[in-house]
């Protein structure tokens, strides 16, 4: 029987304390000490790579980069890989607070690169041969995310200067032909007259991944385990796309996609849902033995230890939209590579420490898959009583801990995209109430924060092997701690941070006892 697991999730950017947004350094630390007298053996966080307009982890420049704003300033300069006096950030950089994203680029990345050439010109001959042998083991991405990056700079800025924004400025687009479509000669002409600016991305995602390594081999020295998250997807305007065209379905000609992914009409919306990411084109993947899969998960299970993919039953089956739709309503169902995926990325790999994201109508092909591949799927306490056809009876609504048929499972409370706990019970009708009251047995007098208890409660009770609390419920923090709201730009997405006297003692004290009353994380 499988270990009963239980922790926390909090992504890097929420971590207290430092200029303007969550990074590597010390907090990170804190919050690692705070999970291990919690006695809790997880962690999990966000999408790591570098992030766009919209500041979504889950729409990065990169699946393989790391996100440059992550950096501890700190920390570089500790290792003599920055001058001490150019980190001072200005007054309107703060360490409290929402994220203010565009102020923090607009001060932080040329800063960083300012740090990448000190590096250059001032590390040691142990440090340079080190990041002369990160850059040979990472060389599969990194030659084609640092061009990508140096010619978009480029670019961006030239768009800016005319007037120019959004999708037209994309690569695709704005980009000269022969950069655009990957020309061998074209791009090793950019390198030659880019050298210093290209080998600078190289160092800043050399300060990455040395951070994210040395803050990994912490975590895992306390027995706690890191669980990462990719989107099965990556964006349009990505080093992933631009450098690996063949494998998506693109129009060779015009360089544009010829369809996008999303969702169909549901219950949530009568148009479905156009996410606008290209879709793969499963054909050449297969011809290729499914390489960038393999690469990808392979580079992922170098940053985490467990892997967490967003919208899994694409892989059996995706929703195609042909590009250039208002919508996702003439969109269809296409077969993906199913189980023939994960076959040969085991071949290759090994045994795969995955976690299935198999929310929203499931179908049984999709369950299937999932268990046939041995993968654990998800189950969210928030969804277990709107149902209209709810009844502590019914076995309908598969969230109820009740109806919950396989210990092989992860059981949250709320996810990065669900309001807090504590939030959704402030907006909940009456009749959810009582649904959840009458299946726990508890009053209906309850506080939104009472009852956000009784569903941590019930999370580490039920019979998932794995349980795992967001941060946020925790201290019972209402809608203005909410992480994301789907379908939706700006304002605070992505932005909130947690406050220092979160480190609170008796809250670990309070998690380490739940972990012990529901026999989780014993050793």
């Amino acid at each position: 029987m499988a270990q009963r697991k239980s922790g926390v999730l909090l992504h890097i950017t929420s971590l207290p304390g430092t200029p303007g947004i969550g990074t590597l350094g010390k907090k990170a630390y804190q919050f690692a000490d705070w999970l291990k007298s919690a006695g809790q053996k997880l962690w999990q966080v966000l999408p790591l790579g570098p992030t766009g307009y919209g500041d979504s982890p889950y729409a990065s420049f990169s699946t393989f980069a790391g996100n440059p704003l992550l950096i501890d300033l700190e920390d570089l300069a500790d290792r003599g890989w920055a001058s001490r006096e150019e980190i001072v950030p200005p007054d309107y950089i703060k360490s409290d607070g929402y994220v203010d994203f565009g102020s923090v680029v607009w001060w932080k990345m040329p800063l960083l690169y300012k740090c990448a050439s000190y590096f250059l010109k001032h590390c040691s001959q142990v440090d340079r041969v080190k990041y002369e042998a990160f850059k040979n083991d990472n060389s599969v991405w990194l030659n084609n995310y640092a061009d990508f990056t140096s010619i978009k700079k480029f670019y961006d800025a030239k768009a800016v200067s005319e007037g120019i924004s959004g999708v037209k400025s994309m690569w695709n687009q704005f980009w000269p032909r022969e950069l655009a479509g990957h020309d061998p000669s074209a791009v090793s002409a950019w390198d030659g007259s880019h050298t210093q600016d290209i080998e600078e991305i190289k160092v800043v995602q050399f300060f990455f991944y040395t951070q994210w390594a040395a803050l990994k081999n912490y975590v895992n020295s306390l027995g706690i385990q890191i669980i990462g998250d990719i989107p099965i997807f990556v964006a349009g305007d990505s080093a992933d796309v631009w450098a690996n065209q063949k494998l998506f379905q693109m129009d060779k000609n015009t360089l544009l996609q010829t369809s996008c992914a999303g969702v169909p009409p549901d219950y949530f919306s009568e148009t479905g849902q156009l996410w606008g990411n290209p879709l793969y084109d499963w054909d050449a993947m297969k011809a290729d033995n499914y390489s960038w899969w393999v690469d990808r998960i392979k580079n992922m299970l170098k940053l985490v230890d467990v892997v967490r993919i967003d919208h899994f039953r694409g892989f059996e089956a995706y929703w195609q939209i042909p590009y250039g739709s208002p919508n996702a309503i003439n969109g269809k169902w296409v077969k993906g590579p199913d189980k023939a995926l994960f076959q040969e990325i085991k071949k290759r790999l090994g045994v795969l420490p995955i976690i299935a994201e198999d929310l929203g109508v499931i179908t049984p092909e999709v369950e299937k898959l999932r268990d046939t591949c041995g993968f654990p799927g998800m189950k969210i306490l928030q969804f277990a009583f709107n149902a209209e056809e709810w009844s502590e009876e019914s076995t309908a609504n598969k969230d109820l801990p009740s109806n919950y048929t396989t210990p092989n499972i992860i059981v949250y409370t709320g996810t990065h995209d669900n309001d807090t706990t504590t939030g959704f019970f402030k907006s909940a009708d009456k009749s959810l109430i009582k649904n959840v009251c009458r299946y726990f047995k508890v009053s209906e007098d309850l506080t939104p924060v009472e009852l956000t208890d009784v569903l941590i409660g019930a999370a580490f009770e039920s019979t998932a092997n794995t349980c795992i609390v967001p941060l946020q419920d925790l201290f019972g923090l209402g809608s203005e701690a909410r992480m994301n709201t789907p379908s939706t730009l700006g304002g605070t997405n992505w932005a909130w941070r947690m406050t220092e006297d979160m480190f609170n003692e008796g809250v670990a004290e309070r998690l380490k006892e739940l972990s012990l009353h529901s026999a989780r994380n014993i050793q």
